[in-house]
């Protein structure tokens, strides 16, 4: 018998039909991973960064709505909310004190602070002595700090 002369084509086409279609190489899949954690490291800081501060505007807005119906308050009843009867006074007639209280001077109930909790309000106040403070704990949700947003200070924080 006659030997025939070796193929190289006829072999390789053997060993791409018993390996199957090739896949990804673990080094091709890691530098994948690499590139998607260094964007993800790039962009996210900067996404969660617009969110704090559109919160902490959003909270100076909602300072500044209060401000003006404790002012409506005021010019009707000769007199703020006192820290007893609180915010509440503005949506619901007190019970005492509260000749010339013609309206809910809040459209809505009072609104939590972007963080979901409650503002904070004392009369007379202890850094506006002429009159109230109004302000929210910010971000940590606990009084100091340097992310309260205040009524008191020129930037709201």
């Amino acid at each position: 018998m006659k030997s025939q002369p070796y193929n190289t084509n006829e072999c390789a086409s053997r060993r791409q039909r018993t390996m199957g279609p090739r896949g990804f190489t673990l080094i091709e899949l890691m530098l994948v991973l690499v590139i998607l954690a260094t964007l993800s490291a790039i962009v996210l800081p900067k996404l969660t960064g617009r969110s704090r501060e559109a919160k902490i505007t959003a909270a100076g807005t909602q300072i500044a709505q209060i401000e003006v119906a404790l002012d409506a308050f005021e010019i009707d009843l000769g007199r703020y909310p006192t820290t007893s009867e609180g915010l509440l006074a503005l949506t619901k007639k007190p019970t005492t004190d509260s000749d010339g209280w013609t309206q809910p001077y809040l459209r809505r109930d009072v609104p939590k602070d972007p963080w979901g909790n409650d503002y904070q309000y004392r009369y007379p106040g202890t850094y506006n002595q002429e009159g109230y403070d109004l302000y929210s704990f910010g971000p940590d949700g606990k009084m100091g700090g340097d992310d309260d947003i205040t009524n008191w200070s020129k930037d709201r924080r």
